[in-house]
């Protein structure tokens, strides 16, 4: 187990244009479970749903894996930007 949980923070958090934010895994794993099937087999959600998967047997992926859900975020059009801390 990597104690990798529903509850753990991504690397940083994921605004939306809707106002919602993307904070951990669990927010992640709900956000992929609303996108349509059609667009989950694009390439871009491939390579962050295989990121996400890998994070959770090791850590060491998190960051990556949430760049990579950012950047399918960014394709999907549903990405706000930035944080301020």
């Amino acid at each position: 187990m990597s104690g990798l949980t529903i509850v753990s923070p991504l690397s940083f958090p994921l605004a939306l244009l809707d106002g919602r934010t993307i904070e951990t895994i669990g927010d992640a794993a709900n956000h992929l479970a609303h996108v349509p099937e059609r667009e989950l087999g694009q390439y871009h959600w491939t390579v962050a749903v295989r990121m996400l998967d890998h994070a959770l047997t090791e850590p060491a992926y998190l960051k990556t894996a949430t760049i990579c859900f950012q950047t399918a975020l960014a394709m999907q059009g549903v990405l706000a930007g930035p944080l301020k801390s």
